[in-house]
């Protein structure tokens, strides 16, 4: 555990120096969402911005009344991320669970050292993990404990219902960052509800075995969740096709759907190195905060 934080730590310090000092911005921002949440309605004066008058209250015949908004003191950030068994593909060290788990221990320690609370789910099709968002650097070293010593349970998917549980756990609106490799359907529904409740981040992990696999006839596959062995032949063109439109396919959709809802997007290899993603990424939410 040891080495894995002294990693973590000077990830976390390329990251900071790369905010703080090439970009001129503020490291803060990136964990501070809208910065801004609801705190009561007052009559409607010239002036006001008509975007925020609240039509129900106004609908009530009592006259034009307005939102009124407050300051965050302080940010909750959750991670979820997803352990089911499709994660397993990979390297040793470098399986897209390896590199989730990373990541959202890189994160974690980032957040933290801004002064945000931070929580945990980690779900397959069914909840294995859930800590309650809190502050403080002893709080990070247990979601870092809690994601590295988890005892997985189920080896399927189900990211409609893990973020139905996040939606219905998640009270308070929050930066929420989902870390999966997004091999799912009929989870868009639910996705769209947790961006317009939430300040989404979706890190979306692949790897290089999921696109281009070698030719050679007729093999075996173990496919991980089912836990069954299938024969296909890799040399097959419908065959490498169709894992083109799954995986292929799957990132242009996922960064589409971001662009369209307002949410973060990045996309991480297993392979490669993942900080100067993060970086990207953080210029963009920083910039987004500060125009917001």
């Amino acid at each position: 555990m040891q080495d894995l934080l002294k990693k973590l730590r000077k990830y976390e310090i390329r990251i900071r120096k790369a905010i703080t000092s090439h970009m001129q911005g503020d490291f803060h921002s990136v964990f501070k969402g809208s910065g801004l949440e609801f705190d009561d309605v007052r009559p409607y004066q010239y002036g006001d911005d008509t975007r925020s008058i609240d039509w129900n209250v106004s609908a009530k015949g009592h006259g034009t009344y307005i939102k009124t908004f407050k300051e965050e003191k302080e940010q909750t950030v959750f991670f979820i991320l997803d352990v089911s068994a499709s994660q397993e593909i990979g390297t040793d060290g470098r399986k897209k669970l390896d590199v989730g788990r990373e990541i959202c221990s890189l994160l974690t320690i980032s957040a933290i050292k801004e002064s945000a609370q931070v929580g945990l789910i980690c779900y397959s099709d069914q909840k294995e993990a859930y800590l309650k968002p809190a502050k403080g650097i002893r709080h990070s070293y247990e979601i870092i404990n809690k994601l590295f010593k988890l005892k997985i349970e189920s080896p399927r998917t189900n990211l409609k219902h893990a973020i139905q549980y996040a939606l219905g756990t998640i009270k308070r609106k929050s930066v929420i960052i989902l870390v999966s490799d997004f091999i799912d359907e009929d989870y868009e529904h639910s996705l769209t509800a947790l961006a317009k409740k939430h300040d989404l981040v979706v890190i979306h992990i692949y790897d290089i075995r999921e696109t281009t696999l070698p030719r050679l006839g007729i093999v075996p596959l173990y496919d991980q969740e089912s836990q069954k062995t299938i024969w296909v032949n890799t040399s097959s063109s419908p065959f490498r096709k169709k894992m083109e439109r799954i995986y292929g396919s799957n990132r242009e959709n996922l960064e589409k759907f971001c662009r369209r809802h307002q949410a973060n997007y990045v996309s991480i290899r297993t392979d490669e190195d993942y900080v100067p993603k993060l970086i990207k990424l953080f210029r963009v939410r920083n910039k987004t905060v500060k125009v917001g």
